[in-house]
């Protein structure tokens, strides 16, 4: 049981928290029956993302047995063979499949696109250069417009624009993570994709995503359809924590040379936690305290 528990690799299910977004920003967040739907779409998405993470493994086994924190997953260290794997992954889709009929059809529509991206890429995609980071922040971008879709609310381009600005700027410092740790400890990878990239090229991902993912941010706190929906100005004060956030984030790829597990980081530096936690109760009191 643990080692199918490290399969599912639940503590990636924090990325599917971004499908609770359309649920804050719509302003329905204290509303019970939006609560279903909207947990009922974080469900899914994480079994979803949970058989991609089983398929990818399936295919990366090989390579992962060269890498020395991804030996010690349950198909690459010999925990739990390829059949049983798949036996797993088959069960998912079933799962997948039956929970998603209950919402809306645009919803099935994005954990399907979502998982067709995903399965691309496990197999052939992640080795095109740059293309591999776009199919990453779509799959960030997905769970926005399926949370959205789940509830049946319209959401500001802005957020999208800001969700993509920010997947990049995260599939970019995991891509610069890789690259510092296999250089410095001189580990074979069969990645061939990491062989296309360098780190003063990636360093300059970082600069456009990060200058585009704060203005955009920005704008969005600042629009006139923003202001009048939450009936304030003070959003824009939101900004501080996104620079913040930015900015520790930064220190912690570049100077402590981590970034390859963007969830970790989450979990682990209590300043990236506490910044996260401040935004979103600021966000939160605003929005429908003001």
């Amino acid at each position: 049981m643990p080692a199918i528990f490290r399969l599912l690799r639940p503590l990636q299910w924090l990325k599917n928290g971004f499908v609770f977004t359309p649920l804050i920003f719509s302003k329905h967040l204290f509303e019970k029956e939006y609560y279903v739907d909207a947990f009922l779409s974080f469900i899914v998405f994480c079994f979803a993302s949970s058989l991609v993470y089983i398929i990818n493994d399936i295919v990366d086994r090989e390579g992962d047995k060269l890498h020395p924190n991804k030996k010690q997953r349950p198909i690459a260290s010999g925990e739990i063979s390829i059949p049983f794997a798949a036996g797993i992954s088959s069960f998912l889709a079933l799962i997948v499949f039956v929970f998603a009929s209950f919402l809306p059809v645009y919803f099935q529509y994005a954990v399907l696109i979502y998982i067709i991206l995903q399965l691309a890429y496990s197999f052939s995609l992640k080795h095109v250069v740059i293309l591999d980071l776009f199919i990453i922040a779509m799959g960030f971008m997905l769970r926005v417009f399926g949370g959205a879709f789940a509830i049946q609310v319209e959401i500001s381009h802005w957020i999208v624009i800001t969700t993509l600005f920010l997947s990049l700027f995260l599939a970019a410092s995991k891509r610069r993570s890789e690259l510092v740790m296999i250089k410095k400890q001189h580990i074979e990878t069969k990645r061939r994709v990491l062989q296309e990239y360098t780190v003063p090229f990636l360093d300059t991902l970082l600069i456009i995503t990060t200058t585009g993912m704060a203005i955009a941010y920005s704008l969005y706190t600042m629009a006139e359809r923003t202001i009048e929906v939450f009936n304030s100005e003070y959003l824009i004060f939101t900004t501080v924590f996104v620079v913040f956030g930015i900015f520790r984030y930064l220190f912690l790829v570049i100077v402590k040379e981590e970034g390859e597990n963007p969830t970790a980081i989450l979990t682990t530096d209590m300043p990236t936690a506490i910044n996260v936690l401040l935004w979103l109760i600021t966000c939160v009191s605003i929005i429908y305290f003001s």
